[in-house]
């Protein structure tokens, strides 16, 4: 196992060698870099990003998002029922159930975030059937749990420079300091990350926490708690942090590819000889008790353990 996540081609994912590559990324790292993926203009994003960011917060919380709906804008996320040291904004896909808000005086924005969200949906619709061939079933055989519409969404995260950063030498949480977010996993099938180039993403690898630093012209994907169920613990979603910065600010952009509300999933059958780790779970339930754990006063954030057999 190398000591940086591997690199992978979007232009190459049908080949033997790149879905063996995938393979060992997906059970060593839970994570790796995709290049030639042909997302353009993503400054003027960032640009446009940051303007909103820098709004007045009464500005911002014009399009605060609430329990009922959770598209908007929130500087309260809890993670593991801890501060995250972070601002973020929340949106769907356009022709969602949920009404995205979106900042007024700026048009620009709004079509910038949308067709990032078009390519990240392209790209992972690609990413679930390589994952799928190496799982051992028909490379459209998951479609099923995304189509005709999936509960996808996009979140722009802004990390103001932090006057007291934690400690990032400790093991997870510490009594002191912040995180820009503190350790977790991501609840769906496929993470895709943008960022601005500034570092700060660690991933726990082999006891160890380790640096992801970003690569030019390289998005970073991770898989999720969904692909680890499918799997049957092949795959293992890697539990991952983001450090907080007192001397920079940070921005990245996570696409959050998760399956349509109705869906139940469990491991897949390819592995006989493996009885199922999990019982069925409904993506629905399961994505409303993590998201109620983002707020302090309405529960605990629940883990993909809490569905182990």
């Amino acid at each position: 196992m190398s000591e940086v996540p591997p690199i992978l081609s979007r232009a190459s994912l049908d080949a033997q060698e790149t879905l063996s590559k995938l393979d060992h990324a997906c059970r060593d790292w839970g994570l790796f870099y995709l290049v030639d993926h042909e997302v353009q203009e993503i400054e003027p994003l960032f640009s446009h990003m940051r303007e909103f960011f820098l709004r007045p917060q009464s500005d911002k919380r014009q399009v605060q998002r609430t329990r009922e709906n959770t598209w908007g804008y929130y500087d309260k996320e809890l993670t593991k029922n801890k501060r995250d040291w972070k601002e973020i904004f929340d949106f769907g896909p356009a022709k969602g159930s949920m009404r995205a808000q979106w900042p007024t005086n700026a048009p620009d924005f709004r079509h910038l975030c949308e067709r990032h969200f078009a390519a990240c949906e392209r790209i992972s619709f690609e990413l679930l059937a390589a994952v799928s061939k190496n799982m051992g079933v028909s490379e459209r055989f998951l479609f099923r749990d995304f189509q005709p519409s999936h509960s996808s969404f996009m979140r722009l995260n802004f990390y103001p420079t932090c006057p007291n950063p934690d400690d990032t030498s400790r093991d997870h949480i510490s009594a002191q300091g912040h995180l820009g977010i503190n350790h977790h996993t991501d609840s769906g099938a496929i993470t895709i990350l943008t960022t601005n180039g500034t570092p700060g993403l660690e991933v726990y690898v082999r006891d160890q926490w380790r640096p992801v630093p970003p690569l030019d012209d390289a998005l970073i994907v991770n898989i999720g708690d969904v692909v680890q169920v499918w799997s049957n613990d092949r795959y293992r979603a890697p539990l991952h942090r983001v450090r907080a910065n007192d001397s920079e600010e940070r921005m990245s952009i996570p696409f959050f590819f998760n399956p349509k509300h109705s869906c139940n999933y469990e491991p897949l059958p390819y592995d006989k000889a493996d009885s199922p780790k999990y019982r069925a779970i409904n993506w629905s339930e399961f994505r409303a008790k993590r998201a109620d754990g983002d707020y302090a006063d309405w529960g605990e954030e629940i883990q993909i353990d809490h569905y182990r057999i």
